[in-house]
């Protein structure tokens, strides 16, 4: 007799093209939601609050860095958001080269990297996305992204020291 598991809601928006030209936000998890990127640190008189970057915290930095399309991201100590534009055209022109991968490969090779380094999985099974709209979508997601660390305490993953 085979145990019947719940059905996974699917997170990705149904018959998208993820390899299209676009902008989009992604969020990626640790499993858990455990701390394992770094700690959010400062906020005193003297500095704003940033994101104090683990070992795992900096292969992750190491690796994002690498991605061509990424316009801004910050490394939370639980999660990473990240916005990566796809641009096919060069100078009006298709490329001739190979074509741009799509998000969810290239989410699953980021995650890929940063696991084999580590020398295990961290994330999540999954991650979030949000197809940015229009340039004010897009310049909302960049606020969010810059003011992350402020508003740590408040943000939806945080837990303490987990």
């Amino acid at each position: 007799m085979f145990l019947q598991l719940p059905k996974r809601k699917p997170n990705r928006l149904k018959h998208f093209n993820y390899s299209q030209n676009g902008a989009y936000f992604i969020t990626i998890c640790v499993k858990d939601r455990r701390n394992l990127l770094g700690k959010v640190v400062g906020g005193d008189d003297f500095s704003a609050p940033y994101v104090h970057l683990s070992e795992y915290g900096k292969v992750a930095d190491k690796y994002i860095g690498r991605i061509q399309g990424i316009n801004k991201y910050v490394i939370m100590p639980n999660h990473i958001h990240m916005i990566i534009v796809i641009d096919n055209q060069e100078n009006g022109t298709m490329w001739a080269s190979s074509p741009t991968q799509s998000i969810p490969q290239m989410i699953k090779s980021l995650k890929t990297l940063i696991s084999k380094e580590i020398g295990f999985s961290i994330f999540q099974r999954s991650y979030y996305d949000h197809i940015i709209r229009n340039e004010k979508d897009y310049e909302r997601i960049c606020e969010y992204i810059d003011t992350n660390p402020m508003k740590w305490r408040e943000d939806e993953y945080y837990a303490e020291n987990s």
